[in-house]
């Protein structure tokens, strides 16, 4: 078992493409770990430097104490699972899983112990003597995870690979492998373009853009406080509903007044600006689509125009937009509404939205930081 700390880490390609900023983080011994970003983020890049399969351009990478910067993969006491899966395709499941410890001249009694030790834990007992091409993708990324249990690493890094799975496997893939890292109590890096991965699988997430980390923190901490727009944004399904307001402040009360209503900031988010000191200002508010709810006209009512009604099964995403166009959706319970207001809820139907000040979210309108928690 081991920590891996990254520190000034900077991966350049050509002398001028900067695929990795200044990279720098502590993974602490055991800890599940999960970098998401978008394409091109510079997530996978990371991953590959902590492997050995790219080279540093600058900084240190160390695990378990030992700076690994010029060792090759094979000595860093790594183990990796790629997004395709990588197995040799002329062996049987057996052998691809065995590949590894043979090559290690280990007995065969031993290989064979742990072959099958892997397979059970993984449920491809059956499977083990198919070649590849005879198994589901789903068994096939069992295998591939097979391979790299049975290596006792201190590291298990793994790329993306439940991307090339259906969502019905996908789901059910992330849930065992929550399962194996009980079981394996090791220390995990995991790549992944999916928050929902992120979000279920991670102790603590690394959000990137650009090839510089945005924020790090427990995924209660990404979703309920996230440092900036791009965070807000990025975490969440569907994504956090942005509009522009002004900030003002009224009695030592501060208000906002999005498409010219008068909404209080209470609760926690109204002292926090207080003790903050934020000053009345224009700005970008953010609130998410579960805390947007359908209401009557009136006071602090938004009127909107529904657009699309999107049947999810236990809640509707209701997508909307208002008076100035702008669009916004909300996700209304399906348990919350009768048989008959579900049916009425057709494309042009004329709707009342509110929300309240507890649940806002509040970026500089230049910067794009969480004014309370940036």
């Amino acid at each position: 078992m081991a920590n891996v700390v990254l520190k000034n880490v900077k991966k350049v390609y050509d002398n001028k493409v900067v695929a990795v900023h200044d990279f720098n983080l502590d993974i602490a011994d055991k800890e599940f770990i999960v970098f998401v970003g978008p394409s091109g983020c510079g997530k996978s890049t990371t991953l590959r430097m902590i492997a050995g399969l790219e080279d540093i351009s600058e900084g240190t990478i160390e695990i378990d104490g030992e700076v690994v910067n010029d060792l090759q993969p094979k000595d860093r006491d790594i183990a990796m699972v790629f997004q395709n899966y990588a197995l040799y395709p002329h062996m049987t499941v057996y052998d691809n899983i065995a590949f590894s410890l043979r090559l290690q001249k280990m007995p065969e009694d031993q290989v064979y112990e742990k072959v099958t030790n892997a397979a059970e834990i993984l449920g491809i007992t059956d499977y083990l003597l198919r070649k590849p091409r005879a198994l589901s993708g789903g068994q096939r990324q069992r295998v591939a995870i097979g391979r790299a249990m049975v290596r006792n690493a201190k590291v298990f890094l793994m790329d993306e690979p439940l991307s090339n799975l259906d969502a019905k496997l996908r789901n059910q893939m992330r849930a065992e492998i929550i399962l194996l890292r009980k079981k394996l109590d090791t220390t995990f890096v995991y790549v992944t373009h999916d928050q929902t991965e992120a979000m279920t699988l991670g102790d603590r997430i690394v959000i990137m853009k650009d090839g510089y980390i945005q924020q790090v923190g427990t995924p209660t901490e990404v979703f309920e406080t996230p440092q900036n727009l791009f965070v807000a944004e990025f975490i969440g399904a569907p994504k956090m509903n942005i509009m522009k307001t002004d900030l003002i402040k009224e009695n030592g009360k501060y208000y906002v007044t999005p498409f010219g209503t008068k909404i209080e900031v209470d609760g926690e988010k109204g002292a926090l600006l207080a003790q903050k000191g934020i000053a009345p200002q224009e700005l970008t508010l953010g609130v998410r689509p579960e805390h947007i709810i359908l209401t009557k006209s009136g006071e602090n009512a938004i009127p909107c125009t529904l657009e699309v009604n999107e049947m999810m099964g236990s809640e509707l995403h209701l997508h909307v937009y208002t008076e100035d166009g702008t669009r916004i959706v909300l996700r209304v319970p399906t348990l919350e509404l009768s048989a008959e207001e579900r049916a009425s809820l057709v494309s042009g139907k004329e709707l009342h939205i509110s929300f309240e000040g507890k649940v806002m979210h509040f970026f500089d309108k230049d910067s794009d930081q969480n004014l309370l928690y940036g």
